[in-house]
């Protein structure tokens, strides 16, 4: 049975990513043991003006955001699909959205950094044809952080 997904474009103050985000960071707290402080300083979700909220139904089953992070590239922030949901497609989907997003206001590089033991992650993003690239800003130097890159 194929799902049909609604997906809606909102802001960070919108109840269903907020609720999505609570989860996200319960989940990354338990993967990044120790390293979740030093993560969790760069992604606050204050005022940030481009989410993805995915519905199957009624029911939210994944987020994504994208800020800008230069004049020419987009960085994907807040990537999360709920249990039930993975290996679904829904991952795939908040990529290709935020990322036409991206491209209706003239962006064509897009950035991300997700945590080496996020293997599930990073299967998705190389799926989608983002690259590895050396790691960016913050995350520079740090080991267990992996940066991608993708340029349509």
């Amino acid at each position: 049975m194929k799902i049909n997904y609604n997906v809606i474009r909102t802001n960070s103050d919108h109840n269903d990513f907020k609720t999505l985000v609570v989860e996200l960071d319960k989940y990354l707290a338990v993967v990044n043991g120790d390293l979740h402080d030093f993560f969790d300083q760069f992604n606050q979700i204050d005022s940030i003006k481009h989410v993805i909220v995915v519905y199957d139904g009624s029911t939210k089953v994944g987020i994504g955001a994208i800020k800008a992070y230069s004049p020419s590239a987009l960085e994907i922030k807040r990537m999360f699909v709920t249990p039930a949901y993975r290996n679904k497609g829904v991952g795939s989907i908040i990529l290709n959205e935020l990322e036409n997003w991206g491209k209706e206001m003239g962006f064509n590089q897009f950035i991300l950094e997700t945590g080496v033991f996020m293997e599930d992650a990073i299967a998705l993003y190389r799926k989608n044809g983002y690259q590895v690239i050396p790691n960016y800003g913050q995350y520079e130097g740090v080991e267990d952080s992996i940066c991608f890159q993708k340029v349509l």
